[in-house]
Order: structure tokens, then sequence, then C-alpha cells
């Protein structure tokens, strides 16, 4: 009998629970006994689901309050000191390195005001993890103060009837995705396995103990171009990890090709190997040579990553290859990676088009995929959902949804001219300067500015029909003065509208193009207690009308002052929606950018002639190795990008933002912005500086985060920049913060952005 697998679930809850008890929890409206009880009623729907289902091995461990590798980062004591001193309780030391923690003194409490760690892209994907941070000071110990999780968690489920396999993330790639910190820029994380494996060992030694047979190891930097030191380490870390009184160990490896590492995992004395075939198919044949004869192959085969229905005939093919080649006792049908990239269930979808909905899988059911499939290879009958299934696969390649000739034709018409401005940069300079007359260290924001309670209240009014469309505009047109006339009292020099009238950057465009699919409860985490509702692109992209104009033009006649037009850019709408799998994303990000080509020129011709056409995902797509893919992606990316900015003249500003990602100068200059933004608060390498030391046009790197509530001084910003302007020229730089404001209050916002406008105009006095 052929097992199945499903390497984690959405940890969020169907209705979004988590969240709304997490951001309870900060507000203090809940205890933290009534968040940890929110937490066990979801890891035990989501253990009772898996068994419901069928499943043969399920995940535990794959919980978190926040992110499961800060998690680890929090059980192994790696906590730099500056959280240690405030006496907080463990989930809060947690939260403050997430998010950071200001808070003032009180008669029994101490002031707290901690900045939190970088958080940066897990690998190609829109979840964000939290980035251990080593000093030549960590000390690697079993940090008990808060139980042992991923012990507590195994016993939890087992208590419940359900015998899980619990999931760490493994030592080289903990190490290897972490960084030094600031005191200790000298030091390779690397170095530090033989530190950390003890504490490794001892906690596999807990979970045996516990009764915990197998554990699941992940080492996803696999999947990356990975120097010999590091390659090297494997081997060691694994030798180290076996024994009597130690659980077997499943290696997983996801989101891409691990055949250029296979040398360094070909003879590690392991259980057995997970690989991801829906990404790669073609290194079957390699990964499955190095399996020894006691060695299990977890097949990666439903897509833990796209919403797309698993085609069981194609997918059964697959594993029956597996089957041939190493027998059925050894196979295991897998998720090819956690779930945790996809909605929970697709039966909360009632206003969903039937047709389209039918080509969808969301968490819930990939869950029965993997049974299913699992069952079919090992001989059951399971005739009747292949029957479905081949006719839902049908449907959706026969669908006429998908296919729109003029979309194809006008595809078919962009040439080189299409996606280069007028003139050179230097020459557009000259125009700007004597069109906009900004002042040295210019001052803006990237965008949002707070979501109020008000606001979603009005858009649920108008949504469900409640409220007039008159009725809306005039609200939202109040809440833009109000954002406009607080600009100008503070005195920034570039304004945005505020976005009171979006949902997300990314849905608010979706909703407005053809071509798309939206949900009403397919949330997906992105980072802590911000989840995302991604679009599913189903078919040709086009724009029927503008989206942006009439509320841009209605702030902009509120000021004398530059108001940015605010877009969302070709490759981030791409990648932060559910994109197609039958088409290549270069062209659906030629279509996004032809459609929004003609919003950028809408624009320009209604007035609005300063233009942010944001894409914080273009690092995000890059290819995660080395090669001719990796080029051909830079290059269509930056092409679809100056597709939609380059028919404005030279005197219309272009602006770009990017945020979260460690970004390469190189792949920002391909797009030729006249201004980029960069998220920059949480870098403490002063080496990240130098890299755009050279950058030709002109840029702000973020000054503060935006995803913490503290509120930096103005002091703070002025010391700030001083570091930055020991290598970056003071005439091409901009004031701003690190992205949106949208999911911070009013109060932290006028005063973080007070103090960056006051440390600016400083700088003006002394430059």
């Amino acid at each position: 009998m052929v097992q199945s697998s499903v390497l984690g679930f959405p940890r969020i809850g169907g209705q979004r629970e988590l969240k709304k008890a997490t951001e309870a929890y900060w507000q203090g409206k809940i205890t933290v006994d009534e968040l940890l009880a929110t937490g066990k009623q979801l890891r035990s729907t989501n253990w009772k689901l898996q068994k419901e289902a069928g499943v043969d091995i399920i995940a535990s461990n794959d919980f978190s309050y926040y992110d499961q590798v800060l998690d680890l980062s929090l059980l192994f004591n790696a906590i730099p000191e500056r959280y240690t001193k405030f006496d907080l309780a463990p989930i809060d030391v947690l939260f403050a390195m997430g998010r950071g923690l200001q808070r003032k003194a009180t008669e029994t409490t101490a002031a707290v005001d901690v900045t939190a760690l970088e958080m940066v892209k897990w690998f190609d994907s829109n979840y964000h993890y939290v980035r251990p941070t080593f000093s030549h000071s960590t000390e690697f110990k079993l940090n008990t103060s808060a139980g042992i999780k991923p012990v507590d968690e195994f016993n939890e489920a087992k208590a419940l009837g359900v015998h899980t396999r619990p999931v760490i993330l493994g030592p080289v790639s903990y190490l290897y995705l972490g960084k030094a910190d600031k005191d200790s820029l000298d030091l390779e994380p690397i170095s530090l396995l033989e530190k950390v494996l003890p504490v490794y060992k001892e906690l596999l030694a807990k979970l045996k103990a516990a009764g915990a047979e197998q554990v699941q190891i992940d080492e996803p930097i696999l999947v990356l171009d990975l120097p010999e030191n590091v390659q090297s380490k494997f081997q060691q870390a694994y030798e180290a990890l076996v024994g009597e009184d130690l659980p077997e160990l499943t290696l997983t490896t996801y989101f891409g090709d691990v055949r250029p590492n296979l040398a360094a995992i070909s003879k590690l004395p392991v259980a057995g190997f997970h690989f991801d075939f829906v990404r790669v198919p073609a290194q079957f044949d390699e990964v499955a040579a190095i399996l020894s004869k006691d060695q299990k192959l977890s097949v990666g085969i439903v897509d833990g990553r796209n919403i797309w229905k698993t085609d069981f005939a194609k997918a059964s093919e697959f594993v029956k290859k597996a089957i041939a080649k190493v027998g059925a006792e050894r196979v295991v049908v897998a998720t090819s990676s956690s779930l945790l990239h996809t909605p929970v269930d697709l039966e909360f979808e009632t206003k969903l088009d039937p047709v389209i909905k039918d080509w969808f899988s969301f968490a819930t059911q990939k869950v029965s995929e993997v049974v299913t499939i699992a069952k079919e290879v090992s001989g059951e009958d399971v005739s009747k959902e292949f029957a479905a299934n081949a006719a839902s696969i049908k449907s959706r390649t026969e669908s006429s949804i998908t296919t729109n000739p003029k979309v194809q034709e006008r595809l078919a018409t962009i040439t080189e001219s299409l996606a280069t401005r007028q003139s050179p940069f230097p020459e557009r300079l000259t125009v700007q300067k004597e069109k906009y007359n900004l002042p040295l260290f210019p001052t803006t924001t990237i965008g949002s500015f707070p979501q109020t309670k008000d606001i979603r209240i009005n858009r649920n009014k108008f949504t469900k029909g409640t409220i007039t469309a008159e009725e809306y505009e005039t609200f939202i047109n109040k809440e833009i003065e109000t954002v406009i006339r607080f600009q100008e009292e503070i005195g920034l020099d570039v304004l945005v509208h505020g976005e009171p009238e979006r949902n997300d950057m990314v849905q608010y465009f979706g909703e407005q193009l053809q071509g798309f699919a939206f949900t009403t409860n397919g949330w997906v985490q992105s980072y802590g207690s911000r989840y995302v509702r991604p679009p599913i692109i189903v078919g040709d992209v086009s724009r029927p009308k503008n989206m942006t104009v009439k509320e841009s033009v209605y702030a902009q006649s509120l000021t004398k002052l530059p108001v940015k037009g605010m877009l969302t850019g070709p490759v981030t709408i791409l990648r932060w929606s559910f994109p197609r799998d039958d088409v290549s994303g270069k062209v659906q990000a030629l279509q996004l950018g032809l459609a929004l080509r003609d919003e950028v020129t809408d624009l320009e011709a209604a007035g609005i002639t300063v233009i942010q056409v944001d894409e914080p995902a273009i690092r995000e797509g890059l290819p995660l190795r080395a090669g001719q893919e990796r080029s051909d992606y830079l290059n269509w990316a930056a092409q679809s990008f100056r597709v939609a900015t380059s028919g404005v003249d030279n005197s219309t500003q272009i602006h770009s933002h990017f945020c979260y990602s460690d970004l390469d100068p190189n792949h920002i200059k391909a797009l030729d912005a006249d201004v980029v933004s960069i998220e920059f608060s949480k870098k403490d390498d002063p080496n990240y500086i130098q890299e755009f030391s050279d950058y030709p046009n002109h840029i702000g790197l973020g000054l503060f985060d935006i995803h913490s509530p503290r509120i930096p001084s103005k002091e703070e910003f002025i010391a700030r920049v001083e570091e930055i302007l020991k290598v970056y020229p003071a005439a091409n730089f901009w004031f701003n913060p690190d992205c949106g404001l949208k999911t911070r209050g009013w109060p932290e916002v006028k005063e973080s952005l007070t103090n960056m406008v006051n440390a600016a105009k400083d700088f003006r006095a002394k430059y």
C-alpha cells in the first residue's frame, strides 16, 4: 500500500481565526491563555481533517503564531541580547523579534523599545520569514521557557488520537538562511554548525522519547546554488543526527531542482527523501538514483503553491514510474511542499462561477487529492474520482474563458521601442527638475495610508449594497482629502492619495481587469498576521477601462503639490496572484504590462505626471538558480515593467518600489525608473548601502519599518541617513518609509512621518 503525506497545512483557520486572535492579543483585548487556546483549537481542527481524509503521514509543528523559522530561533535560544533584557514572556519575545516592540513604562513594567529582526521572502514565494540572527555570543540551547514546541505539539496530537510526523527546519538550511548580527559581521553563520548540532540532537531525542518514530527535516536550500563549504556540511550534520535514541529522518526539499547539490546528500544516513516533482519533474531519474535499497522516496506531485486541480492521470502515471523504480513499499505520494501557500478550503467559496470553481483545489481539497492518488496507485477503485477529475481538466483546457484573440494579437506587436523611454535618464532629469522644482532630499511615502475601521465598514456596506455608489464616493473623497491635508501640514513634498478605496494592492487591480477570478475566503498568510487574498489568473488579461484616474485626479485637484498616481506593476500582479499554469509567466507579465501601459498613459493625459508602479515581487520571481532561465526572467520581467511605463513624456516621473527581498542593483537599473524606493530599515550590513552607491537614478532607502508599531525619533532618522550619505550622493537621495502605511494606526503614522520630514529639513539646512 502506497502511503500518502501532507508536508504541512495552513495554520490561519478557515475564517482567519489566528489573525483575529493574534491582533486581539496585541491590542490587549484577550489574554495569552485565550490566544494559546485559539492555536490549540486550530491545530486540532487541522489534524482531524487530515486524519479523516485518510492521510497516512500528517505533519505537526507546522503551526506558528508568527513564523516557523522564528519559532526555531526562540526554541534554540538564538535570541539577540537586545530582546532578553526586558523580562518579556516567551510569546512576547517572539512577537518583539518578529514585529518590534515599543512600550512606555508603567508602575509595574519597564519601558521597551526594540526594533524587529530582518524579514525576507521565503525563497520565491510571497511568504516572509524572520531571518535568524547570530553573533559570536550566541549560545545555542533548548529554551524551555515556553515548553518544547515540537514535542508539545506532537503530544497534543497524540492525545487526540493522531500520530504525527513532526517537521523541523534542518540545521544547514537554518544557519545558511540566517545572518550575522551587526556586532558580528565577520561571522559566517554556517560556521556555527558544530554548536547547533547538539541542540538538534537533544530535540530529536526528546521527540523519540515522546513516541515520534519519524521526523520531517526540511533542507530547502538544496535548490539553491550552494558554495562548496555549505554542501560539505550536510554529511557532517546528518551523521551526527542518527542513533538508536533518535527518530528516523525524511530529508525534505522543495521549490526547485536539487540535482546540482545531489553529491552533498547522496550518502546521507536518512530514512528517505522528499523532492518537488511539480516544479521539476525532470530531476526524477537522477534523484531516484541516489537512493539506497532501504530509503523511501516521497513524491511531491500535488502542487503546494497553486490552486489548480491536480491532473490525476498525469500524477498517477508519474507515481507509477516511481513505484517501478524503487517499489511500492518505498514510495509516498505527497504534496510538493507545505500547503501553507494555498487557501484553506474551496467550500467556503459560494460566489465563484461554478465552471471556474471546478478547476480549483485549495488545501483541504489537495489533502483529498494526495489520498486519492495514493489509493489509485495502490490498486483501489477510485474510478469515479478520476473520471470527475478528467472532466474538470478537460473543461478548463477547452474553455473560451482562457483565450482572448485580441490580447494575443496585441502581444505580438511588442517591440523593444515600445519598452524604451523617449530619452535616457539624465535628459529626463533635467526636464523633471525644472517642472517639479523639488527641494534637496525630497520626502514622500510609498502609497497607502491607514486602512481604518471606518474605511473597512464603509467598503463592506458598499459591497453589500447598503450604501449607494454616490455615498461611497463621497466617503472616499473625504478620506482622500484628510490624507492630502495631513501631508501638506507636515511638509511632505510628493504626496499620495492614500488608497482608501483599495482593498489590496493586487486584488484591487485584478478586480478591474479581464482574465481574473476572485475568492471571498481564499486567504493566505504573507507574514505574521498579514494575510492576502490572491486573485486567480484564469485567462488572457486586458483592461476594459481606466482603474485609478478618478481618485488620482480628485486628489490632485486638492493641492498644488504633485500627487503620485499609484499602480501595482505587472510582475507583482503576476506573482501575488495565483498564475495560470498553462501559459508562461512571460506571456502573463507582458499582457499585464500592456494593460498597465494603458492606465499609465491615461493618468498622464489626465494631468497625473508622477506615477509610481510598484514591483516588490520582482526579486521574488527570480529563478532560484543561476543560468539561462534566470537570465530570461530578468529580461522579460524588466521588459514588462518598461512596456507599462515607457509610453510617457520625459517630464513624467516614473517611480517604483521594492521590499523584503535581497535585491541586486542591476535588476533595478534594468527597469529605468526615475526614482526607486527600497525597504531598508532592517538592513544593518553597511555593504548593502555600498551596493547601491553607483545607482545612476534617484533612490530612497526606506527609513522606518512600517510593519512595526514603534515610532522612530527624529534623531534616529538623522543617524540612519548620516550612515547612508557616507556612501550615497545627497543629490540623488529621497526620504521615505519602508513600504505602505495601510497596516499602521494614524497616531504612529503621524508621529513617524513628522519625525522623518523634520529630519529631512535638518539635512537640507546642513547641505
